[in-house]
């Protein structure tokens, strides 16, 4: 398995084809999330994931918010309980320290997924909201 972080212009065709594979197939196949995945956001945003063989086994997505703070969206694993989550999350926050130069990261977190960010170090930082029909909270960690 290998692990890449990469702005949208250095992404190759492949690779935007397997990531756009993944987050349909966790997000709308296996979820049922009914959204607008292409936002428009992906153009700013570095794109980080783990290949495995080619396919797009893990990802996220992180932009700038500010000048210190970057958020990430669109976490995903399409095999689950193996650990591919945490390593994602590992080597994102790493590479996005690095080529985001910022301070902290914010994410908005699917409510059962709470606990997993947390002993990432996250904290919640509010109340329980709703979000493309799905319970959320928002959380945030300091770097």
């Amino acid at each position: 398995m290998e692990f890449s972080a990469k702005f949208f212009s250095e992404l190759t065709t492949k690779e935007l084809y397997e990531i756009v594979r993944a987050r349909t197939e966790v997000f709308l196949m296996e979820q049922k999330i009914i959204c607008r995945d292409f936002d428009g956001e992906d153009y700013n945003c570095l794109h980080c994931f783990i290949t495995d063989n080619g396919k797009v086994v893990a990802y996220l997505r992180a932009f700038k918010k500010s000048d210190s703070t970057v958020k990430i969206g669109r976490v995903l694993s399409v095999t689950h309980g193996v650990g591919l989550g945490r390593e994602l999350m590992q080597k994102s926050t790493l590479a996005i320290k690095e080529m985001l130069k910022c301070t902290k990261i914010v994410l908005h977190a699917q409510k059962h997924a709470q606990g997993f960010y947390e002993k990432l170090g996250y904290v919640t930082t509010s109340e329980d909201f709703w979000e493309e029909d799905i319970l959320h909270v928002a959380m945030e960690r300091i770097l």
